[in-house]
């Protein structure tokens, strides 16, 4: 027996009821279970084989036909509802949830607790680390339009520090000693003095011997290719504003330079006018004894 069940007519009085069970005639071939009348308005399900496993099925309806004492004798047919539960080995009962039936087979629901208390914890630990790359990405690769901070210059950017000169004045940065020494102006040109330019010995006597000479050699030249060629000769520097470059020409010179204006250029030009200003003094000892001679 595993369970007892009545019946109560709830239009009588309780005392004088007399009730009988029997199973349906269309039930009779039940081969899961059966009733048992105890004859006291009572009557229990008895089941006709030892076990059932919830897997292959959980709940199971047995008809019960229950008559009365009246004449001509009443019945009424019901349906019981009888489900399969889990039980521990001295009978006492486990569980009876439907969503027992779905745990697979040798785990337990702590077991499974613990996986999936297991598998969160997983997923939580991920979602932590993917969020704080992202952050720390975030920061490296710092843009200058979310910086708000006006001191601050991006200089790894193509182009970054243009703006430095325009928002910071560059003139701080200088030393004040070196402000004073140099007293000459950047933002303009210095002026060039330019010594006399050496005259162009036009009727020196070599020169037209050679240009003669060149002449008659290209005038009697038998190799000479049929089409017509022009020789052009002029002298060096001739029309031209820059000072001549030859080296010969140059020693010939009789006339003084006066380099006293590449000390006024600043102090990267003071060596340079020393130099100069020292050739200056020793032609002018040197020709001052020709003189003296």
């Amino acid at each position: 027996v595993i369970q007892i069940f009545s019946a109560k007519d709830q239009d009588l009085p309780s005392s004088g009821q007399q009730f009988s069970f029997r199973t349906s005639k269309d039930d009779v071939k039940n081969k899961n279970f059966t009733i048992r009348d105890f004859g006291n308005n009572t009557a229990g399900i008895i089941t006709k084989r030892s076990g059932f496993r919830r897997r292959l099925q959980e709940i199971y309806f047995l008809p019960v036909v229950i008559d009365d004492n009246g004449y001509p004798p009443k019945s009424s047919t019901g349906t019981l509802t009888i489900r399969v539960c889990g039980c521990e080995l001295d009978g006492s009962l486990l569980t009876c949830s439907a969503e027992a039936i779905f745990l697979p087979v040798g785990l337990s629901t702590g077991a499974l607790i613990a996986i999936l208390l297991c598998i969160i914890i997983l997923l939580v630990i991920v979602v932590l680390y993917v969020g704080l790359r992202r952050q720390k990405k975030k920061e490296t690769l710092m843009s200058s339009k979310e910086d708000i901070r006006d001191n601050v210059i991006h200089y790894d950017d193509e182009g970054g520090g243009e703006e430095d000169t325009h928002a910071f004045d560059m003139g701080t940065l200088r030393n004040p000693k070196v402000i004073k020494d140099n007293l000459f102006r950047r933002d303009v040109k210095p002026e060039m003095k330019r010594g006399p330019r050496p005259p162009v010995s036009q009727d020196s006597a070599d020169i037209q011997d050679f240009i003669s000479q060149r002449l008659k050699e290209h005038d009697t030249d038998n190799s000479a290719p049929p089409y017509d060629s022009l020789a052009t000769y002029a002298y060096e520097g001739d029309g031209s504003l820059a000072e001549s470059l030859s080296s010969i020409e140059s020693l010939a010179l009789d006339f003084e330079d006066d380099y006293d204006y590449l000390s006024d250029w600043g102090p990267r030009f003071k060596t340079l006018a020393g130099i100069f200003g020292e050739q200056s003094e020793t032609q002018s000892n040197s020709t001052n004894m020709e003189n003296t001679h």
